[in-house]
């Protein structure tokens, strides 16, 4: 249904880069856009239009933020869906396992988009999310160029049913610090995973208690056999916290306005050109 009534657009587009494109889409896809201009936005990295001192408007991180939450609630229908009768901590975990950025960034290869994405050579060396984000930008102009039932045959159809096996997924194992982690980088947070306590049990076994701490806030603590376990403990018990309390997400962003603004501040009067002697 998605094929047929495009067709003629694709045909009409004037720009041989435009239709070299809206066929790129369509092997991505499974239909063609209606609208190419929100998928040459989505496929727009920020670098370009720092690099031309263009507006936000010319980038593809409003439609970034778009996609996202659009992704999220595609993932969340299915897998309601397809496990049927399973808790809700376990649906929000597979979902976590499929949306999280590496994830994204792997689709973004397998599908081929990550060779459609316009960025300046510098950020494509040492931007690794730049797949991830592209493909939830994607998602973004699919919502607004064919609305919420284009992007559920997207995800359920191109993605779902070709390239990840959700029943696998939800059986994978999460890096739970690696999830932390790529929070934090996404939202410039500073976070540490601190060992507060050492000790051995009973049995002489040696016993770990790490505290992850974001912006100088005291996060959740994991006790674990080593300070890998523990470090994963803690991120686990963190993320569940940042997902129900609001206000320690809102206390940790305050404390990063508070560090930024702190940081562009003048810490001492520039030095005085010695005087030249006569």
């Amino acid at each position: 249904m998605f094929i047929s009534s495009n067709l003629i657009d694709r045909l009409k587009l004037p720009f041989r880069k435009d239709r070299e494109l809206c066929a790129s889409l369509y092997t991505i896809l499974g239909f063609y856009p209606h609208r190419i201009h929100f998928y040459k936005l989505a496929l727009q990295h920020k670098s370009t239009a720092l690099h031309g001192k263009r507006s936000t408007d010319e980038h593809n991180e409003r439609l970034e933020y778009l996609g996202d939450a659009i992704l999220e609630s595609i993932v969340s229908d299915i897998l309601y869906h397809h496990f049927k009768g399973r808790s809700e901590g376990f649906l929000t975990n597979t979902r976590s396992k499929i949306v999280q950025r590496d994830t994204l960034n792997r689709l973004a290869r397998e599908t081929g988009l990550d060779r459609l994405i316009h960025s300046n050579s510098h950020s494509n060396a040492h931007n690794s999310y730049m797949g991830g984000n592209a493909f939830e930008a994607l998602v973004g102009a699919i919502y607004l160029d064919r609305g919420y039932n284009a992007c559920m045959f997207f995800m359920r159809n191109r993605i779902l049913r070709q390239l990840i096996d959700v029943d696998s997924m939800a059986a994978k194992e999460v890096n739970f610090k690696s999830k932390i982690i790529e929070w934090a980088q996404k939202n410039r947070i500073q976070v540490e995973f601190k060992v507060v306590e050492e000790h051995h049990d009973p049995h002489s076994s040696p016993v770990f208690i790490t505290r992850i701490v974001l912006e100088g806030l005291d996060g959740e603590t994991g006790k674990g056999y080593s300070k890998k376990e523990s470090h994963q403990m803690a991120a686990k018990a963190t993320l569940r916290a940042l997902q129900t309390d609001k206000q320690l997400v809102r206390s940790i962003f305050e404390a990063k306005s508070q560090r930024t603004a702190q940081e562009e501040q003048p810490t001492s009067l520039p030095p005085q050109a010695p005087q030249e002697q006569e």
